[in-house]
């Protein structure tokens, strides 16, 4: 008897296992409803919107959102299109809407044209791609694609005219849906860039330009060719004739700063070994250090030739006559005694 009790109980206690295991597993296997999904295909599907949908989860019953975008999906409409496909019972957690989302693959303006520019380089005279400026013919901030398109882009079609900078470049992509890449068209202008020392404002001629005068700007190469120079070469250098506010500097538009100008008086220094003198005179030209410049000798009313070597002085390059010795003396310089044997 005590054995009959024993197997009876067992059994009980199985059934009783075997009862609450088929519970569990029917509340798990119940469908529920998610309150938000991602989908990357135009349509989405009852496996998509709830969990254990079973055989009707491949059944398409509304369009996707746009891609990139998220759409709302109201509880109710959901549950009605779900009946319809004899779903039921669906546990909708309380949810008042599902949110659903379009995956995509985001290609922006900057990415794009550092492709065009990749493909340019170096082709028909252009330059490193760095140094390519990309304008698009129609305005492109973003462009949104299947995020089945995982591939790169490659170029299959490129044509650049260098008369006018103007490109037309196919780009093929390949996705993990169809064997065939997806094919986009590119059309728009490339030039070569490079810094330039752009003017802050305008500036007449003879000017010393100072560092708040000039900004650095990237402009085409062939507006500024080669004579291109650097920002740190303008500030202190005089300008050869006058400018306006914007334009980009040259080399031939610079100059060393003049140390003596026309009609100014300057000091003449004539220098031997064993003697300095120096005396009064006008320049007859402009000049900056280094340059060969007419003076008059505002003493002996001669006109001398020298070498400008600082603000308003010239030294005087050829020896001078007593004359003009003598004229230089009353601003002479006391010199060695065996100077003035020689004098």
């Amino acid at each position: 008897m005590v054995r009959s009790i024993l197997i009876a109980a067992t059994l009980a206690a199985g059934m009783h296992g075997a009862a609450f295991a088929q519970s569990a597993q029917d509340e798990l296997s119940s469908p529920v409803l998610r309150a938000s999904v991602t989908v990357s295909s135009d349509v989405v599907r009852i496996g998509d919107l709830i969990d254990n949908a079973g055989t009707a989860a491949q059944i398409a019953v509304f369009r996707a959102p746009d891609l990139g975008t998220t759409g709302s999906l109201p509880v109710s409409q959901l549950l009605s299109a779900l009946r319809a496909h004899q779903v039921i019972g669906v546990d909708t957690r309380d949810l008042r809407e599902v949110s659903v989302t379009r995956s995509s693959r985001l290609l922006v303006s900057k990415d794009i044209e550092l492709q065009v520019a990749r493909v340019l380089e170096r082709r028909n005279g252009l330059g490193d791609a760095a140094n390519i400026s990309v304008t698009f013919e129609r305005d492109l901030r973003e462009l949104q694609l299947d995020s089945a398109h995982t591939g790169d882009m490659r170029a299959a079609v490129v044509r650049y005219d260098p008369r006018n900078g103007r490109f037309d470049i196919t780009f093929e992509i390949a996705n993990d849906v169809t064997y065939s890449p997806t094919k986009l068209r590119f059309t728009g202008t490339a030039v070569e860039t490079v810094e330039a020392a752009v003017l802050v404002r305008s500036v007449e001629r003879n000017e010393i330009l100072k560092a708040s005068d000039v900004i650095v700007e990237r402009r085409p190469k062939a507006e500024v060719g080669n004579e291109v120079v650097l920002r740190e070469r303008t500030v202190g250098m005089q300008v050869r004739k006058q400018m306006r506010a914007g334009q980009a500097l040259k080399a031939a538009d610079l100059g060393k700063p003049d140390l003596v100008s026309r009609d100014q008086a300057v000091t003449l220094i004539y220098e031997v070994p064993g003697l300095y003198l120096t005396g009064r005179g006008k320049a007859v030209d402009s000049g900056t250090e280094g340059d060969v410049v007419n003076v008059v000798n505002l003493q002996s009313k001669r006109t001398v030739q020298g070498i400008v070597v600082g603000p308003g002085q010239v030294s005087i390059m050829a020896p001078i006559s007593r004359l003009t010795t003598a004229a230089l003396a009353p601003a002479a310089t006391p010199a060695a005694p065996e100077s003035r044997k020689a004098e």
